[in-house]
């Protein structure tokens, strides 16, 4: 598993129109970051799903239970979870393959950073909503 700093906006846009992002603790409370991500990756071309066992909807979009129960492919994964549940999603993660994962402020407890090690997910420790050259402060 490899814990990094953020990456250069550019880099970390670069082809993202065909990208598929989860956003994992999506909300339909538009004052919280996990829906801020949402509309903050979908502004920026990615193909969002919402993961959030407790919502529909979130933004017009069906939500998932969780990445297991998405058809096809994600390519990377932002979470926006407290660590106790943030633990059990790390698992789910590398059953569904997902390649990169977004470990947001709030979401970076060390128990989550080490099973996320123990299964050898790629993880990115930062905002990822900054990551991809957006504020999370935006509307």
């Amino acid at each position: 598993m490899s814990v990094v700093a953020p990456v250069s906006s550019v880099a970390a846009c670069e082809n993202r129109s065909m990208k598929t992002v989860a956003v994992i603790g999506a909300s339909a409370n538009r004052a919280k970051f996990g829906n801020r991500a949402l509309r903050a990756f979908e502004r920026q071309g990615y193909q969002v799903i919402p993961i959030n066992p407790h919502e529909a909807e979130v933004e017009g979009r069906k939500t998932y239970r969780s990445v297991l129960d998405v058809p096809g492919p994600i390519d990377m994964a932002t979470v926006y979870v407290p660590g106790h549940i943030g633990v059990a999603i790390m698992d789910d993660l590398a059953k569904k393959g997902v390649p990169e994962v977004w470990l947001n402020p709030g979401a970076d407890d060390p128990q989550v950073l080490d099973r996320a090690r123990e299964l050898g997910l790629n993880v990115i420790v930062a905002c990822s909503i900054i990551g991809i050259g957006e504020s999370p402060w935006r509307g």
